[in-house]
Parts: structure tokens; sequence; C-alpha cells
């Protein structure tokens, strides 16, 4: 499992092979076993294989194509509706409209996705994560009636690699591990620590192909604006309070 985990891969185009309903429900109940915060499961998902539904579902993810030709489209859900429902039916008063009720079922529901994308791919699946989700909690709330208490976290695309794309890079083992308490980097730090990243040729090529000085203003004025973050933070804070949990 390490040595598998070590050459991971985003997988982003699929094979025709369907994903049998018995594997992916195995998948999914097997997923389920993660860590969750008082045993209460604040989490649901949806299994979108219908081609008309995950068109709709398309544009909340900048129509990126997997959505489209994945076989199996999941998107995983925070969910404090249903433990609601219980605790009313059993004379007992929710108190979970509010923020930490949110972050905690958001975390059940990372964990829960992580799992499954670890099983997944060690049956031989290809995943790609998508975070567009958050982006576009609005439409993905509309398209799928998500009611009160329930949010969507991430989606999920799967299917049968029909590629397999070479490693991406990842930041040295050392920059992301701090023993005891955390250790502020120093700039002779954070250079030795984006050297690799910066030295790839398709990093200078997007750096050529923006008309920018430096990686990381690619990054900065391009790929993720403080504008565009701004905008889309006031989208997720008004979904969230269309779903109930800023009241």
């Amino acid at each position: 499992m390490i040595n598998s985990m070590k050459e991971r891969r985003t997988i982003r185009r699929y094979t025709d092979q369907d994903i049998s309903p018995k594997m992916l429900n195995n998948l999914l109940e097997v997923s389920f076993r993660a860590s969750t915060m008082g045993g209460m499961q604040l989490y649901s998902v949806i299994v979108t294989r219908d081609a008309l539904k995950k068109e709709e579902l398309s544009p909340a993810h900048f129509n990126q194509p997997m959505v489209k030709t994945a076989p199996v489209v999941l998107t995983f859900c925070a969910d404090f509706r249903r433990f609601s429902q219980w605790c009313e039916q059993r004379e007992a008063t929710p108190g979970y409209d509010n923020y930490l009720s949110f972050m905690n079922a958001a975390t059940d529901t990372l964990l829960v996705a992580q799992n499954f994308c670890t099983l997944a791919e060690d049956e031989g699946l290809g995943i790609c994560y998508l975070g567009t989700t958050i982006y576009n909690s609005d439409k993905i709330i509309e398209t799928l009636n998500l009611p009160e208490l329930v949010f969507p976290i991430t989606t999920i695309t799967v299917g049968y690699p029909a590629d397999i794309p070479a490693l991406t890079d990842r930041l040295p083992f050392e920059a992301l591990i701090h023993e005891e308490t955390y250790h502020d980097a120093t700039p002779e730090d954070i250079d030795s620590i984006f050297r690799l990243k910066e030295s790839l040729d398709e990093n200078k090529k997007f750096i050529a192909d923006n008309n920018k000085k430096t990686l990381a203003q690619v990054f900065t004025d391009v790929r993720y604006t403080k504008g565009a973050n701004e905008a889309m933070s006031e989208n997720l804070l008004e979904s969230l309070k269309k779903q109930g949990f800023l009241k």
C-alpha cells in the first residue's frame, strides 16, 4: 500500500468500462468506517451516473471534461440534516445550525472521501479530486437538490484509467514536518523548498505563457487571484447561510 501510494496519480481520462454498482457500493461502505465526530457520521454521498445529470453538474466544475466522461461522479456532502431529524423525532433539540457544526461535518466528509479514494485506487480505479465543488457550491446545491444542513464539500470522478500520466512534483518531506512546535521557514528555507518546483520545464513554460517573472506570480496573478478568492468566499458564505449553517 505504501509503495503504491508513492506512485499515485490523478486520473482525468477514463476508459468506457463501467464500474459495477456492487463494486462501488462496497468501496463506499468500507470507506464509511472512517473516523467520525461522536459516531454521528455527518456525511452523505450523491452518486451520479446519468449522462444528463453530469451535463447539469459540468458548468459548476468549470466544464472540466472528466465530469462528463467518468462513469461515476461522487459528490461528498457534509450532512447534519439526518442527525438533526433523528434528534427532533426523539424529543431532543438539535443545535447544529452553526459554523462549528459545519466544520465538524466537513471534516467527517473529507475523511470519508479520502478513505474512498485510497480504496478505489487500490482496486485499480483512477480518481480525480475536484476543488471546484466549494467554488460553485450554490450551483451544485441546486442541481442535486440539497436540503438545509447539507452542503457539498468535494467531488470525486472515478473510472478505469485510460492512460497513466507522469507523476507530479511534491514539496520535500522536510518542508512539511515540524517537530514538537511549528518552525517558520527562513528565506533560505523557502528557496530550498520550492527549488524543484521552480526548476521544472512545465512550470517554466507556465511563467513564459503567462508573461510573468516568477512561478509565484502565476499563482497570485492568474490561477488563484485575490479578487476571485474574495468573490468565491462571498458566494460560499451565502451558500452556508442558505443551507442553515450560518444563522
